[in-house]
């Protein structure tokens, strides 16, 4: 399995991939992970590539690494291991995965994540061939599969982003005095923290606002002195854990730019109940009112609201809890590696 994306920096990718090659090894299946890695390795059978650099893409900085030297590591762990079957996780981002997409022959599955970004450069017909190597395509999504066919045509199977629900069963919550409200994801607009502050500017509510995490606005959205904000900076994923636990609400107020929202999931899973934006990667995962409450992207006057509603009805938290508990069932990650799975015999007979 090949990550273009340092697992050493949170994302959904990166605990796709981490996550799944976990449940391909409980399965019996001798998988190694290719990525590039800023430090020791953060994970059993992990072959690092080298540290990463920040790049520019879709409203977001994502650490890929790109140098020649990447190319050579990433060739010699391949040569060594030999594999029947190569997984690329976004394989036209430059790195490891793109390199073995180059100059691997051999069977290959591909995952595509990346939403509503079309590249010109991607949609050439050279780009759109070598992609034909690929004997299974998957899409985290019906907005990524539809992104993906724009950019380089073929046929794509739509599966989930899957979710670790067994990690949250013996996990301590984090003790709070009052109802909590975590938010936990990158400091930057598309996030949608600044909407979530001025929603929390006006609650009027006993509650603490718990903001994990970091990136590009972090300094100044902390200079608007928010009142009942605990500013936690970057967590550990023991911490994140605990949090997502003792949280009453889980709050992801993105404004776009979402594939999928698996940070839903994980909220679902830990027994939060979860508040979002109304946004196509969210509604692929959320349902309103069943298992979560959707409202408008960019409006702090409709989510002030809704907070202030579950966080006065018990009742209706439950509901959202219990929900949640299915739907992150539904979408595990175990089920997901099941499936992907047939995806490698797939792949051989091909």
């Amino acid at each position: 399995m090949v990550s273009p994306y340092s697992l050493s920096r949170p994302g959904g990718v990166q605990g796709q991939v981490v996550g799944l090659a976990h449940w391909l090894r409980r399965f019996g299946h001798d998988c190694r992970v290719i990525a590039p890695c800023d430090g020791a390795p953060p994970a059993p059978g992990v072959i690092s590539v080298g540290p990463s650099v920040l790049w520019e893409s879709n409203g977001s900085q994502a650490p890929i690494a790109t140098s020649k030297a990447v190319a050579r590591r990433t060739i010699d762990a391949l040569a060594l291991f030999e594999p029947d079957v190569v997984h690329l996780h976004e394989p036209m981002v430059p790195g490891p995965a793109l390199t073995i997409l180059l100059g691997y022959h051999g069977p290959m599955v591909s995952t595509h994540h990346i939403a509503g970004v079309v590249g010109r450069e991607w949609a050439m017909p050279a780009v759109r061939a070598i992609l034909e190597r690929v004997a299974v395509r998957v899409a985290v999504s019906e907005s990524a599969r539809a992104t993906a066919l724009e950019s380089f045509g073929g046929e794509y199977e739509v599966l989930w982003n899957g979710v670790d629900t067994e990690r949250y069963e013996t996990v301590e919550p984090a003790p709070t005095r009052h109802p909590a409200v975590l938010f936990c994801n990158r400091h930057e607009p598309r996030k949608g923290l600044d909407v979530l502050l001025d929603a929390w500017a006006g609650l009027d509510r006993d509650a603490v606002l718990w903001i994990a995490s970091a990136g590009p606005q972090t300094e100044s959205l902390r200079a608007r002195d928010v009142p009942e904000v605990e500013w936690l900076g970057v967590v550990s994923d023991e911490e994140r854990d605990a949090r997502l636990r003792g949280a009453t609400i889980f709050c992801a107020p993105s404004i776009g730019g979402e594939s999928f929202g698996v940070v839903l999931l994980e909220g679902m899973a830990a027994g939060a109940a979860v508040v979002a934006s109304d946004i196509d990667g969210y509604r692929n995962v959320a349902r309103d009112g069943v298992d979560a409450l959707l409202v408008p992207p960019g409006d702090p006057h409709a989510l002030r609201a809704t907070l202030r509603r579950l966080l006065d009805d018990e009742e209706a938290r439950a509901k959202l809890v219990a929900g949640g508990h299915e739907r992150a069932e539904a979408l595990s990650m175990r089920s997901l590696a099941e499936r992907y799975t047939e995806l490698y015999a797939a792949a051989l007979t091909r």
